[in-house]
């Protein structure tokens, strides 16, 4: 395993950096043309959106953090590189960086995200390993997050080198214990994914940004089983929000387990009945076709912001999310201006994005 560039460990510093989301990433990328010109306009930007102190992410952590990547036979991948998702990376606010280990080529294949409950029933499970074993059969990747029940048949089912696991911990960390011999075998045959730092802990917070990265980088997400408020409706909604297809298992009306899946349905979903329903539904798409400007980061935000224009955005943010849309309307500025100025007050740790492009207060 290689060490990374210069640039690498900027970008890396960069992800790295509080205050600094994927977003926000994205534009300052854009602005500044590099990693390193970004880091050195941090403390500026803080200090106009009103931050007191500013300190980007610590080298020498970030140095034992690489030493543990590549002792655990991983690589970082960054927005823009050859390997990074396709499918993923069109998405406005994909993770910048990933760290990776084992068949990269995988992502770059179809890919069908195929999630449901932890305390799915036996039928669930038979099911979805079946239906996993009959995709990976037609060529396609089917993405889970390996956790118990489901996620768990999904892998087993579509077999380790047919296979992304992404997970809500470290690249070094097995989570559920039970699944450490397949988390293991999927590194090696075929790819794991996480967004987190090695030793980072499987704590609750990670697993909505995990459930992004399966949603986004899938052609389509099948829920099989899922009660309501379920981690794997967030799936489907992420997906749909993506413009990706959204499918569903129908269930017994009586079982709270199908609830979610029946919902998702009465809402829209696609009812899928085999892997030739999910084939069908996801059609032709060819994620190398998908990959457009999101290699490159363009159209940089303007700097010239008055202070007058900057508290014309300020006043109208509240800690409701709004969306930016209403506020380019609300205030008659620029959308670049308004950008900026949303930057600053992110940079400063005064600015909380949501999803569907709102923002509110921090």
């Amino acid at each position: 395993m290689s060490t990374l560039t210069d640039d690498q460990f900027d970008k890396l510093r960069l992800v790295r950096t509080p205050y600094v989301g994927p977003v926000a990433y994205r534009q300052l990328m854009a602005r500044f043309g590099s990693a390193g010109r970004a880091l050195e306009a941090l403390p500026e930007l803080a200090a106009r959106g009103g931050g007191r102190s500013f300190r980007p992410a610590d080298a020498r952590a970030l140095e034992a953090e690489i030493a543990r990547v590549v002792r655990n036979e991983a690589r970082y991948c960054f927005l823009g590189d050859r390997d990074y998702p396709p499918l993923l990376a069109e998405a406005g606010a994909s993770p910048p960086a990933l760290i990776l280990r084992g068949d990269t080529a995988l992502a770059r294949q179809r890919t069908v995200a195929l999630v449901g409950a932890r305390n799915a029933s036996a039928a669930a499970i038979r099911f979805a390993r079946e239906l996993a074993h009959a995709l990976a059969g037609a060529g396609i990747t089917v993405v889970s997050g390996l956790a118990r029940g489901i996620d768990t048949a999904a892998h087993v089912g579509a077999g380790p080198a047919s296979t992304v696991a992404v997970i809500g911990a470290g690249i070094d960390v097995a989570f559920p214990p039970e699944n450490a011999d397949l988390q293991e075998r999927i590194a090696r045959e075929g790819l794991l994914i996480t967004e987190l730092p090695p030793g980072a802990e499987p704590l609750a917070r990670h697993f909505p940004a995990r459930n992004r990265i399966i949603a986004w980088m899938s052609a389509g997400t099948v829920v099989v089983e899922a009660a309501p408020r379920s981690g794997s409706l967030l799936t489907a909604r992420l997906a749909g929000e993506e413009g990706r297809e959204v499918m569903a298992i129908p269930g017994f009306p009586a079982d709270p387990r199908a609830q979610g899946c029946n919902s998702l349905i009465r809402e829209g979903a696609t009812l899928v009945q085999n892997a030739q329903d999910i084939i069908e539904a996801i059609g032709a798409i060819d994620p190398l076709a998908l990959r457009s400007g999101r290699r490159s980061f363009h159209s940089p935000p303007s700097t010239d912001l008055s202070e007058p224009e900057r508290s014309r955005v300020v006043e109208l943010l509240s800690m409701s999310p709004v969306a930016v849309d209403e506020l380019i309307r609300q205030t008659g500025l620029a959308p670049a201006l308004v950008q900026t100025a949303l930057l600053e007050l992110e940079i400063a740790g005064r600015l909380q994005r949501h999803a569907g492009g709102r923002v509110s207060l921090a």
